[in-house]
């Protein structure tokens, strides 16, 4: 059996360039590039044989593998040809929907360093 996790790593940068932005479209005379925030992980094992002796693991032949992954991507705008070149046009449901935990993420860290300095100006 190869290298399961070094295949996958290998396949990573091909995945992104490729799936971030979508193949050129042209609808009405006007060309599209789709734009995607695109986010996958993926994780592999790889096990191995006999134990030890003097160690509390009962000696035996082992054998391993396994793996798993998952991603997602939000449609978050286009590049739209203008006669004064390419311009983005943003898709405001999805953006709306991936920047709330950030923006909510960063109130309660706000919050947390504002209480935070109220006791300590307290004492």
């Amino acid at each position: 059996m190869g290298k399961l996790s070094e295949t996958l790593a290998g396949a990573v940068p091909s995945w992104g360039a490729k799936v971030a932005y979508g193949e050129k479209i042209s609808l009405n005379g006007a060309d599209f590039v789709p734009v995607a925030l695109v986010g996958f992980g993926f994780g592999a094992g790889e096990g191995s044989g006999e134990t030890q002796e003097g160690t509390q693991v009962p000696a035996g032949h082992g054998e391993g593998s396994g793996g798993g992954g998952g991603g997602f991507s939000v449609p978050i705008g286009a590049y739209i040809g203008a006669p004064g070149g390419p311009r983005f046009h943003a898709n405001p449901i999805p953006l709306l929907v991936v920047l709330t935990p950030v923006l909510t993420a960063i109130g309660f860290g706000l919050a947390a360093i504002i209480g935070a300095s109220k006791i300590r100006g307290a004492d």
